[in-house]
């Protein structure tokens, strides 16, 4: 059944009742649950991972490998079977590293392993020598007045991040990286180093978008690795002034991003969409494989081996989002997930779900469906069908991801399949994020979540839309 318009959806509407999740019907059951085995057995991600990771490397938003592996990407797609395949360009402010050193001098003097953040503005081209001032949060430099820091490189460093599946430590890392800049220039500051957002501990820093503040990146900023970071804090406890040199010849240049878009159209209700997303863009300083071909290999694999067993009652459409990984400095400037939005614009009413994949290739432990779904039905037999797969129940998924986080904005219900993150900040954003840190079998298993999922979704009655306005006008969002 499909929800009924008049006094239903008027109910449902106020929040009267909670708009109920129908159940699959027998026979989709069980194409879920075939398509779920079928898939352990998948070479499609893996390939697709192999092969965008050696025929164009790393793949900076903007770079000229970031254009032609969109095309090639189109290509694959086109003879593959996807329909109204398309590239969708945008402009962008790309970013090139170019050649950077940093450097103890003076007291404790020796070479440091460093990179400098994304976006970076470049040092002078004497490089920048200066006392440091070292903190252990962002709260502490925070906390000094304006002109504290004058002609001093302001060092950060939160410490070393612990490595747990569900990475809940990147997020206070990630602000450090993205607010720390700004917040050393107002106290006087010349530069700005942080620990790098990892949890390794190889001399391998971890690069990483900084931000955009008034349209302009603040300080030339950087990133120790880890084993550097340790070695800094040791000098600095020395109570010793500890002087730092840095250099980095970074620049920025107009260029434009994009989206590859691929859909398998659907047989009986095509105008209603499922959004599977991944981003084609990468750090330069690896392949970009965890991050993230990988998310597009597994959602191309999962839409193609539903189309592959007969078309799906709705649209599942893939899309390769365009820079994701950088900050831009004005609205004229734009990640690929608010470029999207824009450009299908009412359209966004009918799209019914959104799902990303972009945590690397390991294990899928847990669902996570939109609010009011838990519970129901639908939620039932999703966990029935992936359980051979070890996956649980999850929290309530509300955000989705940086690429679906504009659909999510423009209301539409996300679902998360949760990954295990245990090794993924190991190689995040670094020169060690390469194909062979793929595991085949545990690619294969996010396969078979994903197809078995996304199954259930397109061939289901479900209303996830309505279910998501029902809970929030109830009030009872959990």
């Amino acid at each position: 059944m499909k929800f009924k318009s008049g006094l239903l959806a008027t109910v449902f509407a106020l929040g009267l009742m909670t708009a109920p999740a129908v159940a699959q019907d027998a026979a989709t059951i069980a194409a879920a649950e075939a398509l779920r085995d079928s898939a352990l057995n998948d070479q499609i991600a893996y390939e697709f991972t192999r092969d965008m990771t050696t025929l164009f490397g790393p793949r900076p938003a903007g770079a000229a490998t970031d254009h032609a592996a969109a095309v090639w990407a189109a290509e694959w797609m086109r003879q593959n079977g996807f329909q109204n395949v398309r590239i969708e360009n945008f402009p962008l402010i790309g970013w090139e590293r170019g050649s950077e050193s940093a450097e103890i001098v003076g007291f404790g003097a020796q070479k440091l392993y460093a990179a400098a953040l994304g976006h970076s503005i470049p040092t002078p081209a004497e490089g920048i020598e200066a006392e440091i001032a070292h903190f252990t949060s962002l709260e502490d430099l925070m906390a000094l007045p304006a002109g504290a820091l004058n002609g001093k490189i302001a060092v950060v460093d939160l410490g070393q991040m612990v490595a747990d599946r569900t990475g809940s430590g990147y997020g206070p890392r990630s602000r450090v990286r993205s607010a720390g800049p700004k917040a050393a220039k107002e106290r006087g500051a010349v530069a700005f180093v942080m620990r790098s957002a990892g949890s390794d501990h190889h001399r391998m820093p971890h690069t990483g978008t900084t931000g955009y503040h008034d349209g302009e990146v603040p300080l030339p900023s950087f990133a120790l690795s880890a084993p550097d970071a340790d070695q800094v804090a040791r000098l600095a406890a020395t109570g010793q002034p500890i002087r730092m040199k840095l250099f980095s010849a970074a620049r920025t240049y107009e260029s434009h991003s994009q989206n590859v878009i691929g859909e398998i159209v659907g047989a009986t209700r095509p105008e209603e969409v499922i959004v599977l997303g991944s981003h084609i863009d990468s750090w330069d300083m690896g392949t970009g494989a965890i991050d993230d071909a990988a998310g597009g290999g597994i959602t191309v694999a999962a839409a193609l081996h539903i189309a592959r067993a007969g078309r799906p009652d709705r649209t599942i459409r893939v899309i390769l989002f365009g820079a994701e990984e950088v900050a831009q400095p004005s609205e004229a400037y734009v990640k690929g997930g608010t470029v999207y939005v824009r450009n299908i614009g009412d359209a966004v009413e009918k799209h019914i779900i959104a799902g990303e994949s972009d945590l690397g290739a390991d294990n899928v432990y847990a669902l996570g469906l939109p609010p009011g779904v838990q519970g129901s039905e639908f939620e039932k037999i999703a966990l029935r069908v992936l359980a051979p797969l070890n996956i649980e129940a999850g929290n309530p998924e509300r955000f989705g991801g940086v690429d679906i986080a504009p659909l999510a904005g423009a209301g539409v219900p996300v679902f998360g399949l949760k990954q295990d993150a245990t090794r993924y900040f190991d190689w995040h954003h670094t020169a060690d994020d390469t194909f062979d840190k793929i595991d085949h079998k545990q690619m294969q298993q996010n396969v078979a979540a994903w197809v078995a999922l996304v199954k259930l979704i397109a061939d289901s009655d479900v209303d996830f839309r309505a279910i998501a306005a029902a809970n929030t006008a109830n009030g009872t969002a959990n």
